[in-house]
């Protein structure tokens, strides 16, 4: 059967670039065995195939024996990697370290140990530059072994220079590690449960975090301990729904890497993280106009060389960037025109199905959905948020629990009254179990029970009832998640003016728009001059 992604080398091969696979070729030529040359024939066996199917491989080679392929995979990702090490990118900063510390190394083995000193003091002045501690720590071992085993008189008071600074590193690391596990674990939290669903969540978070905190001193940090900081903080407040602290960690997340524009350059990732976050808090705290800024750094970024240097960092720029693009048309309306993305979303999906974890698929699908239902057409919707609900995933449960709300509420537009009170209690049941009942769901599944039996002149009494129960509840922290999932009081509004979700939104956000205008246009008028208090100060 084909197993797209449960075999690492197809994976590999199916990973590299045209210019990859025909440096490849001419690397294996230049050690032209016979068994060098056979895995040249299981190669192109693997290019060639859509999916990873090993029968169909012997089949259709049959010089391939059974028995031989464990081996020969094992040979061929070997002479992959070889080759891809030797095509290297000269803009990493990481792989030129552990290049120059490889080159040290020889060095010293050859007994020239004061060109192996130089060679590590090229490396110390590039990873002192970049923040790179762990480099910096091995060439300072290296250079403290070679010190301290050969005469090198290479200067005075050598070696209490490298003990304090191997001790400054080493600190340096020990915390940086601390912060880095503690970021981790909460974006794995998040990963796992989403926000805190009641008292109990919000108090073990907190206990964890602040348990786990080291005590530090802000202004001293070093780069990546302020950055690993930052985003422990960011999703501790996130998963706590505190917004605005959300917004402002992240907000120092980013200025980090604008403060240090090189490191851009060298953890390009994380700064399309950073960006991604930033634009996240801006989303849901509908600062449309601080949005559209950051977008535009982002899409100029996009734009740049480093941001297409390797798959790993496409891929990143893609779904963050394409998922910022989604919730612009969420924050303007525009959910029609929004539909225009998805064929091309699509298209990256499907060309980067062997390289995306479920949990960012499962995203995307989501917002797809939400596109569709705000848009108007409740059956598209249904299509995608099927393939949430059909995931075999034990990831993201509060994404499982909106999907299938929203679900609910697509089938509830269409007036499949049939199939609704079957609905009704499933999803309600696996909310209960998923224990994310608040109170606005249950709000929601109360209307939705009532509503059943209520005349067409009563249902808009009911849907303005639950609108202002609902308006009271928005400023509840415990209930802030339900809000940034699923905008049901649009949704309630457009019910009870009778016009589409899209309809209610770009109003909003026009409005908006204008009362920005105005303020701007009084801030720049010029103020009238007092001509008493004039005459007085030239007096």
């Amino acid at each position: 059967m084909p197993n797209r992604r449960n075999d690492e080398l197809f994976q590999l091969i199916k990973s590299l670039e045209k210019s990859e696979k025909r440096h490849f070729k001419l690397f294996i030529k230049r050690s032209s065995g016979a068994e060098d040359l056979k895995i040249v024939q299981l190669f192109d066996a693997f290019d060639k195939m859509e999916d990873y199917d090993e029968q169909a491989l012997l089949r259709k080679n049959k010089s391939i024996k059974k028995q031989q392929l464990s081996n020969m995979k094992a040979h061929l990702s070997r002479q992959i990697l070889a080759s891809l090490r030797l095509l290297k990118d000269d803009s990493n900063l990481e792989m030129w370290l552990n290049e120059q510390m490889a080159y040290a190394r020889i060095l010293y083995s050859k007994g020239l140990y004061i060109q192996s000193l130089k060679t590590l003091e090229k490396i110390k002045q590039q990873a002192t530059l970049y923040h790179q501690n762990v480099s910096l720590l091995l060439s300072l071992e290296l250079s403290k072994k070679i010190e301290l085993l050969h005469v090198t008189r290479s200067m005075q008071d050598r070696a209490e220079q490298l003990s304090e600074a191997v001790n400054q590193v080493t600190s340096k690391i020990t915390l940086q590690n601390q912060l880095s596990n503690l970021a981790l674990q909460m974006y794995g939290w998040y990963i796992k449960m989403g926000h805190a669903r009641d008292q109990k969540d919000v108090l073990a978070v907190q206990l964890f975090f602040k348990a786990n905190l080291p005590e530090i001193i802000e202004p001293q940090l070093s780069f990546y301990a302020k950055m690993h900081y930052y985003q422990a903080h960011c999703w501790y407040h996130f998963i706590l729904q505190d917004l605005r602290m959300f917004y402002r960690y992240t907000q120092k997340w980013f200025d980090l890497f604008i403060k240090e524009p090189l490191m851009q350059q060298i953890e390009p990732v994380l700064f399309v993280k950073a960006m991604h976050n930033l634009l996240s808090a801006h989303f849901d705290t509908n600062n449309h106009d601080k949005f559209v800024e950051v977008l535009k750094v982002f899409e100029a970024f996009s734009q740049k060389p480093i941001a297409g240097s390797s798959i790993n960092i496409k891929i990143q720029v893609f779904m963050y960037l394409y998922t910022a693009e989604i919730n612009r048309h969420f924050l303007e309306g525009s959910f029609s025109k929004g539909i225009e993305l998805i064929p091309l979303i699509e298209e990256k999906l499907e060309a980067y199905k062997s390289h995306l974890d479920t949990h960012r698929v499962l995203v995307f699908y989501y917002k797809i959905a939400c596109l569709y239902f705000g848009s108007g057409d409740n059956s598209k919707s249904i299509d995608y948020l099927n393939k949430i609900i059909h995931q075999k995933s034990d990831l993201r449960t509060d994404l499982q629990c909106y999907a299938r709300l929203l679900h609910l509420i697509a089938h509830y537009e269409l007036g499949n009254m049939e199939l609704l009170e079957y609905l009704l209690k499933s999803v309600y049941r696996y909310m209960a179990n998923m224990k994310n009942l608040n109170i606005v769901e249950e709000a929601i599944f109360a209307f939705l029970r009532k509503s059943f039996k209520l005349s067409p002149g009563r249902i808009i009494v009911a849907f303005k009832a639950l609108k202002e129960q609902l308006d009271k509840l928005e400023k509840n922290s415990l209930e802030t998640r339900s809000f940034m999932y699923l905008d049901i009081q649009s949704w309630l509004e457009s019910k009870i003016r009778k016009v589409p979700v899209q309809k209610v939104l770009r109003e909003r956000y026009l409005a908006t728009q204008r009362q920005l205008q105005k303020r701007t246009i009084k801030a720049k008028a010029p103020q009238p001059v007092n001509l008493d208090k004039t005459k007085k100060r030239v007096s």
